[in-house]
């Protein structure tokens, strides 16, 4: 009997750690497991179908069904020798991605939690799977990008469809463009790939535009919405909801895969979106009713970016993960006061106090209308004129 969710924690992976002053930091992972715990969401009799699994490295065999053999051969050279063997021809000894001793069995830990997770799901040992730590979506085959060393999620889309499934839908809405997850799986019809971030003119990597759809034997199954700066709520909503419910369910995957950096918040130091958690929160729930209406419950979700280490992600992705538990957090409930005062004490912040920014979203439908003097509606129609007479779809009124 499948259980509710899977859901993957090790402390382990807290050895994923670029060094200090890095924007990646390990610590919010832990974070985001502590209020996990303070919460309650994973534990108590209230949670007998949840069960949480340690990440193992995934072997090279693994890493090989998205990655160069090459490459993983310079990642492993590098995380021996990581001053005098990193190869920035590889993407490695950046400062986007120092090498550091343990690299390779750090990043693979990541995948092999992903793909455990993944591999649950396809086969039916969950309805849910979560890995927080997961979602590095800028990882290349034969190289590192944007603090991502291993394509996890790549890698966990290329374990369901070994597992059987027929179509893979991803949705990404990391402030950043899913390059390294649309590259993997570019001219392969049997992989949507949906992202949604802000536009590669302002922001790394600087790709993800309307009118790239996937390579000549997948027309239509790479997908990109590129939002302008300063999108908040109503406009990332609005983005949301006309652009990925539409294409999923003309698509009918197997399995929904989303990946959910959080770093499209206001408060976020890398990028230039204004959205609340509480509109996060409303992405995660959309993204996960969808997988029961579309693949029968089938979803496999991940972290992602996100570099406002205690006021955001913990939240977050506190959030995600109790809905794939099926034990949602009210928003209005108060953070755990053991989880301040851990914060205070370690790092020396004050942290939130309660599970929601305050902010009651709210955003237009598609349906009532474009407004072509809209920069945000321009971005949207540009995505739906190019996406949707490729799915059977139209583009003004579906």
């Amino acid at each position: 009997m499948a259980v509710q969710a899977r859901v993957v924690w090790d402390p382990r992976l807290l050895a994923y750690d670029f060094g200090r002053g890095h924007p990646m930091a390990p610590v919010r992972l832990d974070l985001t497991w502590r209020l996990l715990e303070e919460l309650g969401v994973l534990s108590g009799p209230d949670a007998p179908d949840v069960e949480v699994v340690p990440a193992e490295v995934a072997d090279d065999d693994v890493l090989a069904t998205v990655h160069d053999r090459d490459y993983v051969a310079a990642v492993r050279a590098a995380s021996d020798d990581p001053s005098g063997r990193a190869d920035p021809a590889y993407g490695l000894g950046t400062d986007d991605d120092p090498a550091f001793a343990g690299m390779h069995d750090a990043s693979a830990r990541i995948v092999g939690g992903t793909v455990d997770v993944a591999r649950a799901v396809g086969e039916g040992r969950a309805q849910h799977g979560v890995n927080f730590a997961g979602g590095m979506h800028h990882a290349m085959p034969g190289r590192a990008s944007g603090f991502c060393v291993y394509n996890d999620v790549a890698a966990g889309v290329r374990a369901l469809l070994d597992a059987g499934a027929q179509r893979v839908a991803y949705v990404d809405v990391d402030v950043h463009h899913g390059d390294g997850v649309e590259r993997v799986f570019w001219d392969d019809p049997r992989v949507l790939t949906i992202s949604l971030h802000e536009s590669g003119r302002m922001l790394f990597p600087g790709t993800g535009f309307p009118d790239d759809l996937g390579g000549p034997a997948a027309e239509g199954t790479a997908v990109n919405v590129a939002l302008p700066p300063g999108t908040g709520d109503a406009g990332w909503l609005r983005a949301l909801h006309a652009v990925v419910p539409p294409l999923v369910r003309a698509f009918q995957p197997d399995v929904l895969v989303t990946q959910h950096g959080c770093d499209s918040h206001a408060l976020d130091p890398l990028a230039h979106l204004a959205v609340s958690l509480d509109a996060q929160r409303i992405a995660q729930e959309l993204l996960h009713e969808l997988a029961h209406e579309v693949a029968d419950g089938r979803w496999v979700a991940t972290g992602g970016g996100g570099y406002e280490v205690v006021d955001v992600v913990p939240r977050s992705w506190a959030h995600l993960v109790a809905l794939a538990a099926h034990r949602p957090v009210d928003p209005t409930t108060a953070v755990p006061r053991a989880w301040l005062d851990h914060v205070a004490r370690s790092l020396d912040r004050t942290g939130p106090q309660r599970m929601t920014d305050g902010s009651t979203p709210w955003w237009r439908s598609w349906e009532v209308g474009y407004d072509p003097d809209d920069p945000l509606d321009r971005a949207v129609f540009a995505t739906r004129k190019a996406v949707f007479p490729l799915h059977g779809l139209d583009p003004w009124f579906d």
